[in-house]
Parts: C-alpha cells; sequence; structure tokens
C-alpha cells in the first residue's frame, strides 16, 4: 500500500475525462498546488485534449499525454500514480472508480457518485477490499458551510430537526441540449440527477439519517430526461423533507437550504457557499464564520494527508443513491410514496 502524502509531498494524479467541468477544477489544480503533477489523462475526445493542451501552456505546464484507454492507462502507468480524478459521463463512474481503487490509486469521484444503490454498495466493498482512499466531489458536503452545520445538527445544540426545505434552480434544459446530459443512457437522469444532486446530497448529509419514505413526481417539460421535480419525503426520525426542483426558469443558477430545529433555523446552499443561522429569540438571521477552502481537490488533499476525516465519503453517496431509486420508482407510480431500501 502507498505511503499517504505530506501536505508538501509531490503527487501524481491522472484525470480522467478532461472536458469543461474537469478542465475548471484542473485550473485550480494548476494554480493553486505546485506539488500536483498529472502525467498523463484520459480523454477520448480529441478536441477535449487539444482544450486542456492549451491550459498547461497557459500555466507553463509542461502537457501530458492522452491515453484514451483506462485500462492502458493504469497498466502502463499506474505504478507511477498516486491518485485519480474522475470526472465523466454519469454511467461510467462506478466501472473507472472500481478499476483505480484495485489498481491502488486513490480516487476523487465527481458527482454524482453512481447510478443506484448497486452500484454504490459495490464501490464500498471494493473501497474496503483495497484500502484505498474515496472521496465523492460533492461540493456542499466538501465545503466547510455544510461541514459545520452538520457538526452543529449532530452536536445537538439546535435540539432536533423537524423539517428540511430545499430548492434548487437553473436555466439547465437549454444549456445542456444535444449533450450527453440529456442522454438518460449515460446521464441516469435530468436536472435533478445533475446539478440537483447536489442538493439530494446535501440534504441527505445535513439529515444525517436514512430516509425511510419518498413521494416524488417528475417532468421532462418536453425534454429526454426530467427538467422538473417535486419530492417529499420522512426521515427516520420522522422529520418532513421536500424537495424543488427547476430546470427551466430564467437564466441562473442558484439555491436555497432551510434546516428548521427545535432551537434554531440554518440557512445555507445547496453547495454551501455561505451559512446563517437565526437562533431562539434572536430576529435576524446571523452569518456563522468558518473557514475559506479553494475547492474539491484541496479537501481531497487534506483527507489524504490525514489532516481531516472524509467529509464526502462513499457512506453519503449510498444514502443518497437510495434517495434516488426511491425518487424514480415513486415518480414513475405518479407519486405513489415508495419506502426506501
Amino acid at each position: 500500500m502507498k505511503e499517504q502524502v505530506s501536505q508538501d509531498t509531490a503527487v501524481n494524479l491522472t484525470m480522467i475525462g478532461v472536458g469543461g467541468m474537469a478542465r475548471h477544477h484542473l485550473r485550480a489544480i494548476l494554480a493553486n498546488f505546485p506539488s500536483t503533477h498529472v502525467p498523463v489523462v484520459c480523454e477520448p475526445s480529441a478536441e477535449m485534449y487539444a482544450e486542456t493542451v492549451k491550459l498547461f501552456a497557459e500555466y507553463g505546464r509542461t502537457p501530458p499525454p492522452n491515453c484514451p484507454d483506462l485500462n492502458e492507462l493504469l497498466r502502463e502507468y499506474g505504478r507511477d500514480l498516486d491518485a485519480a480524478f474522475i470526472i465523466t459521463p454519469h454511467v461510467y463512474h462506478h466501472d473507472q472508480a472500481k478499476a483505480c481503487l484495485e489498481a491502488g490509486l486513490d480516487v476523487l469521484l465527481e458527482k454524482p457518485m453512481v447510478m443506484n444503490v448497486a452500484e454504490a454498495q459495490s464501490l464500498i466493498q471494493t473501497r474496503d477490499e483495497t484500502g484505498r482512499l474515496l472521496v465523492v466531489a460533492f461540493n456542499g458536503s466538501l465545503s466547510p458551510e455544510i461541514r459545520a452545520a452538520a457538526a452543529m445538527l449532530r452536536s445537538g445544540e439546535l435540539g432536533k430537526i423537524q423539517s428540511i426545505s430545499a430548492t434548487v434552480w437553473q436555466n439547465w434544459q437549454p444549456n445542456t441540449a444535444g449533450t450527453w446530459r440529456q442522454n438518460p443512457e449515460l446521464s441516469g437522469g435530468g436536472f435533478l440527477f445533475d446539478t440537483g444532486a447536489h442538493m439530494l446530497n446535501t440534504v441527505a448529509d445535513l439529515a444525517g439519517e436514512d430516509f425511510v419514505e419518498v413521494a416524488a413526481w417528475l417532468d421532462n417539460n418536453g425534454a429526454p430526461v426530467d427538467i422538473l421535480g417535486v419530492v417529499i419525503a420522512r426521515l427516520a426520525s420522522g422529520a418532513f423533507v421536500s424537495f424543488h426542483a427547476s430546470g427551466a426558469t430564467v437564466p441562473s443558477c442558484a439555491s436555497d437550504v432551510r434546516v428548521f430545529c427545535e432551537q434554531a433555523i440554518l440557512n445555507t446552499g445547496v453547495w454551501g457557499q455561505w451559512l446563517h443561522i437565526l437562533k431562539h429569540g434572536s430576529k435576524e438571521f446571523e452569518l456563522v464564520a468558518v473557514p475559506k477552502t479553494t475547492g474539491a481537490w484541496e479537501q481531497f488533499l487534506a483527507v489524504r494527508d490525514g489532516r481531516m476525516p472524509n467529509p464526502s465519503p462513499p457512506e453519503v453517496g449510498l444514502r443518497m443513491a437510495r434517495l434516488w431509486d426511491a425518487i424514480q420508482a415513486s415518480a414513475a407510480l405518479g407519486g405513489q410514496p415508495v419506502k426506501c431500501n
């Protein structure tokens, strides 16, 4: 087993997928983490790879070679790699993450973790068998705001959670038309399983317990995948949860999450970004001060280095997968409530 890195130790990272979102993450890595080296990438699109070469040149770094076949990449480069950052269409997440873990790499896996419960359970088993690290790149779970909120909720200082209300909205439908995100075989769902996955995961993380019953309604709004969604659910403790997803609204991308407790109300976003609290006896929400973060890679390195526990482990991904499976089952029944497995 490879040794854990220290904060200043070089890390050899391979990027699996270098599309637009991957290059967003890669730009942050190249700008802020000089000890992170990318000796090879895995990208089937020559166009996407060409854009990545330009990005490396922009930061004065030698562009890595491209090995479009992941199995070949792991055979040729695996022994010299420490970690993989997987940012590919959702349908590929399970098999690619499993292959990288079995090759001895620690894995940062883009959201949503997998397509369903069976795949989530499989990745947890692979993680356990290999002893490698698996972190899911959910902005919410990796943010200091959601971590602080979860700690407050778990401490009991706010009293019992009574209900949670969450909304996310974006002009997602026109922005993703004609892409793999609206191909259900590749994406596994539409707006609620893409941008909306941040909402599902963050609420599951804040709740800190399983969902037991779900009723859901999804509307494709003329698209091949869901664009609009409303979900009501019940947690194991009896607390109620509501989700609202609108993927065909005016140009925007925003969210609102409110956790109603006996002694306070928390307000945050599905990506973290801010955290406000209205305490018992107060008239206005107050800002909760939290440390700054530079993003998913910084959090991953901190976990890998042992400087913090894994804030977004596959167990959180499993909880969300159970929720998503139940949402799809209920929506297929016209909103009939279903039990979560």
